[in-house]
């Protein structure tokens, strides 16, 4: 398209922009849209009304409940700086009042612009609608074909994961915590990602927001797996809430706690944004929900297991040379303290007993 000028408020939408290799087309951006790197580089038209770095979880919830129940906006629209980029395509939503500015401030900000842009809402509840809206976005500029293409890719690579889960014997009880303090479930279509890499949350609401619940309701769920994943937060953020969950009654007794299946995810990446990487979001829950079927062979900050050190990412492994699962934590593993050797049934890490074996074998030969 001749002229294409894009403004996008949501980082969601900032990345389906890249994925369909209009990044050069993108003129402005808000100020949460870090992916890919290359977002950073592009003019801020949105802002934060509201300093939240200092703030708790709790005051958080607080400071934001506040504000949109008295009417007022959490977000900042650079009117005389949009007036500039004269955009021709603006990307925004209604779905969540948090997530991006909606409603009044575009309305606003759109009476300023002359000519008037094209504008497309964004709002999904589910996987369909996260590709339907890539779909549109592709068909908004021009690239309908290459992006129906790229939609099928994804859908293929979740068919994938829903094949392999289908026929197991069963599914982990899974708990995905999109806030710590107050506590909320997961909502909209973070359930049916849950479902899809299978796993079962019952406390899940698949399509609709998110909600508070309580943590008497989560001990009686007693889930096998449990992910801590704030919406807005990397896995080093969202580590840093466990402190206040391990102060909860009946915590160390819960099964994901006993078996040291507690997950601090990447929400940011993974889960929050309703854009392409949802599909590599899958791919992780069905690595931490079954971590004998399926591999991550993503960022190893995607996640961290809880109790481990922020600077030392452990994650569930599947042993090249017996295909049993362990963990491992770069740098700082237990293999650190044996001989270095290298495998020689691949290149990846051993299982501690196969490896134990290999260094038995080379330290014999020595």
């Amino acid at each position: 398209m001749k002229d294409l000028r894009i403004v996008s408020f949501l980082p969601a939408a900032t990345e389906m922009v890249y994925a369909l290799g209009l990044g050069d087309s993108l003129v402005g951006v808000s100020h949460e849209c870090d992916f890919p790197a290359a977002a950073k580089t592009k003019p801020i038209v949105v802002r934060p009304a509201i300093d939240l770095d200092k703030m708790s979880l709790s005051e958080i919830d607080v400071a934001v409940a506040e504000r949109i129940g008295s009417g007022q906006s959490l977000y900042l629209v650079d009117e005389n700086l949009l007036r500039e980029l004269r955009p021709t395509l603006i990307l925004t939503q209604n779905l969540c009042q948090v997530c991006a500015p909606s409603g009044n401030e575009l309305a606003v900000a759109l009476n300023l612009l002359e000519p008037k842009p094209q504008v497309a809402w964004m709002s999904p509840h589910s996987l369909a609608d996260i590709f339907l809206n890539i779909l549109d976005l592709g068909k908004a500029t021009n690239r309908l074909e290459e992006t129906e293409r790229l939609v099928a890719e994804y859908r293929t690579r979740l068919d994938m994961i829903a094949a392999k889960t289908k026929g197991l014997p069963r599914r982990p009880r899974v708990f995905f915590m999109e806030w710590v303090d107050p506590i909320y479930c997961a909502g909209h279509w973070v359930a049916e990602m849950i479902e899809l890499a299978g796993g079962v949350d019952t406390l899940a609401r698949s399509g609709v927001d998110s909600v508070r619940i309580a943590w008497d309701d989560v001990v009686k769920w007693s889930p096998e797996v449990l992910l801590v994943s704030p919406c807005g937060f990397n896995s080093a953020k969202s580590l840093e809430q466990t402190p206040f969950l391990e102060s909860l009654p009946g915590w160390s007794e819960l099964p994901a706690v006993r078996t040291g299946r507690v997950f601090c995810t990447d929400a940011n990446s993974y889960f929050a944004r309703p854009g392409p990487r949802v599909v590599e979001g899958v791919e992780l829950l069905a690595h931490l929900i079954h971590p004998e079927v399926f591999n991550w062979n993503g960022p190893d900050d995607a996640y961290c297991m809880a109790g481990s050190c922020i600077n030392a990412v452990s994650r569930n492994k599947l042993c090249p040379e017996c295909g049993q699962s362990f963990a491992c934590t770069p740098g700082q593993c237990w293999c650190n303290k044996l001989p270095p050797v290298h495998p020689t049934s691949g290149t990846d890490c051993l299982c501690p007993a196969c490896l134990a074996k290999l260094v038995g074998a080379a330290l014999a030969r020595n």
